[in-house]
């Protein structure tokens, strides 16, 4: 039987090529023309490596463009130095490290790999805009292409992955659960110039006032994220450039002399900043997974591999039922079940960090990494390992079903 999958992102694509690995008939309908866009999530944990060493693709990921993420450490108050809070190093297999991979050429990646089974396609320029029904039941979807046509497709099941913003949740009438988060982000890029050495992938973190900004550095930038409490785009936008320059160049001094670079407000990406929870992921017909179900704060970058492990999930459980024909709500429930908890658990850790680290920053009751987590990451350096694993790996691992599995 058929499934449409509304959305070509990490969720969707990854979905698609292990359900048309088992024989299933699936449609993904991306509504961009390309996967080229700027500041998308691009932190590939080990999870997602073991994964694509599972399905038999660990070689061919490992040759896209990519470099690697160690540790990571934050400055301490009043200039005291840095403590490391992660231990990526010894983590147990052989990824001790989370890769840096451009999202863009993950998802050429997948969709070149899911063409070649004979019951994958791939609908670029083609958005879902609504929901078919057959009596109570979700039978498809209406989509309209780029060009302004528009027309439907039947399937036995409808997967939502078409993010935090999913129309198709919206058409469901299902409604998620908001989660106060105090900060949105601003994304924007600096140049490296000739003769800097810094190591690749190396992430920088800064508190300052009521300020914070993490930098990754990149092979020809840095990639710089700007947080500051939540809704203060448009003071921000009013202040003006010049006045977002001294901003980033006192936060970040390093980069003083190439502020320069952001020529205007237009240069910054906004992110607003989501935490939010489904208390029902399914309907009979329609599933939602990914960040259509759960938005996940950038706190530990951890959302397109949860997102992953989501799809993982629907299809070692759905791919039995879908080649029998009879893809019941109770199948779709006992995907939610499975991944619920490794959700609640990891936004949980979310909004501990933003509690305890953002909060006080943003509002300038605090300056940084609480003290007794600095003590306890000093004296006890294995208690960095726990971290770690909920960082690369997440509650509930998935393994890639038998059936998608090569050498």
């Amino acid at each position: 039987m058929s499934v449409v999958i509304a959305g070509g992102g990490p969720a969707g694509m990854v979905l698609g090529l292990l359900l048309a690995r088992g024989g299933v008939e699936v449609t993904v309908l991306e509504k961009h023309g390309d996967f080229l866009r700027d500041f998308r999530g691009d932190t590939v944990h080990p999870s997602t490596m073991r994964l694509m060493d599972e399905l038999g693709l660990g070689e061919k990921f490992h040759a896209l463009p990519q470099s690697r993420l160690g540790n990571i450490a934050v400055p301490l108050p009043g200039g005291g130095g840095r403590v490391t809070l992660t231990d990526f190093e010894h983590l147990p297999g052989k990824y001790g490290y989370v890769a840096m991979v451009p999202q863009w050429d993950l998802l050429t990646f997948l969709a070149e790999e899911a063409a070649k089974e004979p019951t994958f396609t791939l609908r670029m320029n083609t958005e879902a805009t609504d929901l078919l029904r057959d009596g109570g039941r979700v039978s498809g979807v209406r989509y309209r292409t780029a060009d302004g046509a528009e027309g439907e497709l039947r399937a036995e099941l409808t997967v939502a992955c078409d993010g935090r913003g999913s129309i198709l949740r919206t058409r469901a009438g299902l409604r998620p659960r908001e989660f106060p988060v105090p900060f949105d982000t601003w994304w924007f890029r600096l140049p490296r110039l000739d003769g800097e050495r810094d190591q690749i992938a190396r992430l920088i973190a800064e508190f300052s006032g009521e300020e914070i900004a993490l930098s990754f550095t990149r092979e020809d930038y840095y990639q710089i994220a700007y947080f500051t409490a939540k809704g203060a785009d448009p003071r921000l936008r009013a202040e003006g450039v010049e006045r977002f320059r001294q901003r980033i160049a006192r936060l970040l001094p390093q980069y003083a002399d190439r502020v320069g670079h952001i020529h205007t407000m237009d240069d910054l990406h906004l992110l607003d900043v989501r935490l939010n929870r489904l208390d029902r992921w399914h309907l009979d017909g329609l599933l939602l997974i990914g960040d259509a179900a759960h938005a996940m704060s950038p706190a530990g970058g951890v959302g397109i591999n949860l997102a992953i492990q989501d799809a993982v999930a629907a299809a070692t459980l759905l791919a039995g039922p879908l080649r029998r024909g009879a893809v019941r709500a109770a199948d779709l429930a006992r995907v939610q079940r499975r991944r619920l908890w490794p959700t609640v658990i990891v936004q949980r850790a979310q909004r501990f960090l933003h509690r305890v680290v953002f909060l006080p920053v943003l509002t300038g009751r605090g300056s940084g990494i609480p003290k007794p987590v600095v003590h306890l990451a000093r004296r006890f350096p294995i208690l960095r390992r726990i971290p770690s694993l909920l960082i690369a790996y997440g509650p509930r691992p998935e393994h890639a079903p038998a059936y998608a599995r090569r050498t």
